[in-house]
């Protein structure tokens, strides 16, 4: 599942709990390669777009599950962690984030190949040095055998807080009770979805951020990492 002498580190958790952000910096901190598994069903909707999929009727779904399994995507983070998103070697970071793509998502997600291809896809990014994935089920299902597994949550209100802030500080009109009750629903969805769940691998180290900075976080994943590699080296 692993690439020799590659390290993989997991980062599991709901919507707005900092994942992503916090991988790009542990990502950057490492030099390891970067995972952003939630990204992946919008960039195979717009490749499949591109490549004309989508004007066959009906929708070939063993070309889609082909084309999942040789996306060239790359997920790269700058020294301000800001994230490129790369497909075919064009930046696709604004592009993928549309509701048109979204819809696009939407049609490759229900198809039973694409599930299986993407996640073969996503274990070749597990190349040396190494690799920060960053998902729901990164821990539990794709990288069980990863040595490193953080899961990374906080409450409710204090992920739409920060939603709030963000969207607010985007010049965005923002309503905390519409986007509390967005987060609350879409937990329920992804804890009692019957493949892959969120949840916390057992042998995940929890870290609850409601109430902790972005910066002391990162020193606790930080520190955490290397402890279990030092472990890992002397076993």
């Amino acid at each position: 599942m692993m690439m020799k002498n590659s390290v993989v580190i997991t980062i599991d958790g709901p919507s707005g709990s900092g994942k992503g952000t916090l991988a790009a910096k542990l990502a950057v901190h490492y030099g390891f390669h970067l995972l952003d598994s939630g990204a992946l069903y919008r960039l195979l909707g717009l490749a499949a777009e591109q490549a004309g999929l989508f004007a066959q009727t009906p929708l070939d779904t063993h070309a889609v599950a082909e084309l999942a399994r040789g996306l060239d995507i790359e997920f790269i983070p700058d020294e301000q962690q800001r994230l490129s998103i790369r497909l075919n070697g064009q930046d696709v970071g604004d592009t993928i984030r549309t509701e048109a793509v979204g819809a696009l998502a939407s049609k490759v997600a229900v198809i039973p190949e694409v599930r299986e291809a993407l996640l073969c896809r996503q274990r070749d990014f597990a190349q040396a040095p190494g690799l920060i994935a960053d998902g729901r089920d990164m821990g539990t299902v794709v990288f069980m055998d990863a040595p490193v597994k953080i899961y990374l949550t906080a409450s409710a209100e204090a992920r739409a807080t920060r939603r709030v802030r963000q969207l607010q500080g985007m010049g965005i009109n923002a309503s905390m009770d519409d986007i509390l009750s967005d987060l609350v629903a879409r937990d329920r969805r992804d804890m009692e979805r019957t493949i892959a769940p969120l949840k916390p691998a057992d042998d995940a180290y929890q870290i609850d951020s409601s109430a902790i900075g972005i910066d002391d976080v990162l020193s606790m994943m930080i520190e955490y990492t290397d402890r279990q590699l030092e472990q890992a080296q002397i076993s």
